[in-house]
């Protein structure tokens, strides 16, 4: 899963602050400790997404739809639909992952510190400590955010993310690949605080299934 994330409103405080800058633009600083703020008292959230990935010698693409579930701290259900279904399934711990079209399952330990997208959206990320900002023009009058990480990470150069001007909840996050392939997540239909429960996070592997266990995981 290339990777990742949502989401997010800003603090009536911040909203304030950000709203009463009549005479010049917010920093990117700014506009990042808002949305990061805001972020921090979301519990849990559901969310609707697509999935669009750009990448190859041949520039090709797809696109996926699902719907994500994420409790902090760590847990995270990516539920792929379509074209195809497939789960990534994180208790915060674990990280299964799942095709059932080949009854396959790949254990592994869940994400810590590569995935940006992941770890943002699971608050396990923070935007102004882990990243240099540049506030971007957006041509539907968003927010744009690009964020170059301050540690070099293998995994990844930038990331992008775009959203609402008034509610600053996330429409959209990009991750630029070293190897110029980019991943862009569209979210819509969010439900914040629901009280998502704990077995939701958790998987159970189906009879017969092929397992592979990648890094170090018990069995």
């Amino acid at each position: 899963m290339s990777l990742s994330s949502q989401t997010i409103l800003i603090l009536l405080s911040a909203t304030v602050a950000l709203s009463g800058q009549t005479n010049s633009s917010p920093t990117a600083e700014e506009v990042a400790a808002a949305l990061q703020k805001k972020y921090d008292t979301i519990r849990d959230f559901t969310a609707d997404f697509v999935h669009r990935y750009e990448g190859g010698a041949l520039r090709r693409s797809r696109e996926e739809r699902g719907t994500l579930f994420v409790k902090k701290p760590g847990k995270m259900r990516w539920d792929y639909k379509s074209p195809n279904e497939k789960q990534f399934v994180s208790n915060g711990t674990r990280l299964h992952q799942y095709f059932p079209a080949d009854n396959r399952v790949v254990v592994s330990p869940a994400p810590e510190q590569d995935q940006p997208a992941v770890l943002f959206l699971s608050g396990r990320g923070n935007l102004t400590r882990d990243f240099n900002l540049t506030l971007l023009n957006d041509p539907g009058g968003a927010w744009k955010l690009r964020l170059e990480p301050k540690k070099p990470q293998q995994e990844y150069d930038w990331l992008e993310i775009t959203a609402d001007r008034e509610t600053f909840r996330i429409q959209s996050l990009t991750v630029g690949e070293r190897t110029g392939s980019r991943s862009t997540f569209t979210f819509s239909n969010f439900k914040e605080n629901t009280g998502l429960a704990d077995k939701l996070f958790e998987f159970s592997i189906p009879r017969g299934a092929e397992v592979t266990y990648a890094g170090p995981v018990k069995r």
